[in-house]
């Protein structure tokens, strides 16, 4: 039986494995993971997903059917899942536009298929170096160290310890990637009101995002850095809107709506 894994990174790949914010060295991925939260699929899936998402604390189920009516409402099946499989095809296409050869798996944490399903066929498939992007681009213990640990988990759960590595993206909350689509519907959103006729001073921007508990949103980030109340979480999701309210101001239509 192999050893575990006692790297800072376990099961990271050599270049990775310090746990440094960038990897300098070039890596040769041979398969891409897209990691995600998970939702159900339907009504008997609620209570299930939600014993996933809570295992360990011991809440019964009477509880967590106080929580499923958020679900439920929605006939039980959660957005997430589609808007992953919608984007496994986008990130297939786009990889295939360019003539990379780059397999994409799914896996979730909470719910089918799981993220031990996704390192397990990418491992049959003959592939052995993994690069994970996680659907989480804020810091927080739930949005990024959870992931590490969940790949670290999910490779000894299906015993793929020495047989593969996985090496998960930094997260991504500034990437011009990430920012510029918020960025252009914001954009084109104002610039219609404006053309409607009504005045920029009428107009406001509100930015929403999910919610985490306090105590988590403090610890989230570096403790050597003042993040200030709320932590890195609400602190990189300032910086986001902020970026976005003085790109709104850059074109003369949209000038006014930041005076």
């Amino acid at each position: 039986m192999t050893a575990p894994d006692q790297s800072p990174v376990p099961f990271a790949s050599p270049a990775a494995a310090t746990g440094a914010e960038f990897v300098e060295t070039p890596v040769d991925y041979d398969a891409l993971v897209l990691a995600s939260f998970g939702g159900p699929e339907g009504q008997d899936d609620v209570i299930p997903f939600l014993r996933n998402v809570t295992r360990g604390r011991g809440i019964p189920d009477e509880r967590l059917e106080e929580v499923a009516h958020h679900y439920r409402h929605f006939g039980g099946v959660s957005p997430i899942n589609e808007q992953n499989r919608q984007l496994k095809a986008a990130l297939e296409a786009e990889l295939a536009s360019r003539g990379i050869e780059l397999p994409v798996y799914g896996g979730n944490r909470n719910w089918a298929p799981y993220l031990e399903d996704a390192f397990t066929a990418a491992a049959h498939d003959g592939h052995k170096t993994l690069l994970v992007l996680a659907t989480s681009a804020y810091s927080s213990y739930s949005s990024d160290r959870q992931y590490r640990e969940d790949i670290a988990r999910a490779i000894t759960d299906a015993g793929l310890e020495g047989r593969v590595t996985a090496d998960k993206v930094r997260l991504f909350f500034d990437h011009p990637g990430f920012v510029a689509p918020f960025q252009e519907g914001v954009d084109a959103a104002v610039a219609s009101f404006l053309e409607q006729g009504i005045a920029a001073s009428d107009i406001h921007v509100l930015f929403s995002t999910h919610s985490i508990p306090t105590a988590d949103a403090e610890r989230s980030g570096p403790r050597d850095i003042d993040w200030g109340e709320g932590g890195a979480y609400v602190a990189q999701h300032r910086a986001v809107a902020e970026h976005m309210v003085r790109k709104l101001g850059d074109g003369a239509v949209l000038r006014d709506v930041c005076a």
